[in-house]
């Protein structure tokens, strides 16, 4: 028994019918499904293709398809780190290493202003309004992409949630920090001046790297991890 295309995008609807919502984690199901049930429909010739569907299903347990979609995002989630990783490690690097330096001299400068935690204070409230902003764009063009059934890939959106995730975390553990500090920066000594400036360059390369290299650069990566994708994207 050979499946027809009507009878593969049948499955592709039933993938997305039981909560698959990634083109490549539908593939991967379809693949699977379309060859378990041309081997059952030799066993069992006499069936519907609902019924060897519904019969090759039974195969992945009481939990559906969970599994399988639980196993791909930890293998996106390891892709994902890599890819951070190799983005972060660029500003340790010339020239980027000289952009590096000087956040973090500039920091350890202004850290030794009078009331310096204001004006650090105020900066984080510009960009967390911008990145506010950056969020709600994304929000609104995923939502658009899932009314329209669009193809979606894992690690298109994944970019997109761990940078939402990720920020929050930054302007979080930035604003703890410099309310944790109950003395002004000024009046500090200048080896905990330099690990305060150190640690906020680390948080800021990080934001930078998740919150917008990695947006701008995703249909290269995508590109580069799914071949289909740019043929997907064009249909």
């Amino acid at each position: 028994m050979k499946l027809t295309e009507h009878q593969i995008e049948e499955l592709f609807k039933f993938t997305r019918k039981h909560y698959v919502y990634f083109y490549d984690v539908q593939s991967e199901l379809v693949d699977h499904l379309a060859n378990d049930i041309e081997e059952i429909g030799v066993e069992y010739p006499k069936l519907s293709f609902e019924q060897l569907r519904d019969k090759s299903f039974k195969k992945f347990g009481i939990f559906g398809f969970m599994d399988v979609i639980e196993a791909k995002q930890k293998q996106m989630n390891k892709r994902y780190r890599k890819i951070l990783w190799r983005f972060f490690k660029e500003w340790f690097t010339l020239p980027k290493v000289i952009s590096t330096l000087s956040v973090f001299f500039a920091l350890f400068v202004v850290l030794q202003i009078q009331n310096s935690e204001y004006i650090l204070l105020v900066s984080l409230f510009v960009l967390v309004i911008y990145d506010l902003i950056k969020q709600s764009k994304f929000k609104k063009k995923h939502k658009k992409a899932k009314l329209k059934e669009e193809k979606v890939f894992l690690l298109e959106s994944m970019i997109g949630e761990t940078r939402q995730g990720f920020s929050g975390f930054v302007f979080i553990h930035i604003f703890n920090s410099l309310n944790l500090v109950k003395v002004p920066f000024y009046t500090i000594e200048t080896h905990w001046l330099l690990l305060i400036a150190f640690s906020i360059t680390m948080l800021i390369i990080l934001f930078y790297v998740t919150g917008f290299l990695i947006p701008q650069k995703a249909q290269e990566l995508l590109e580069e991890i799914y071949p289909e994708y740019k043929i997907v994207k064009n249909l």
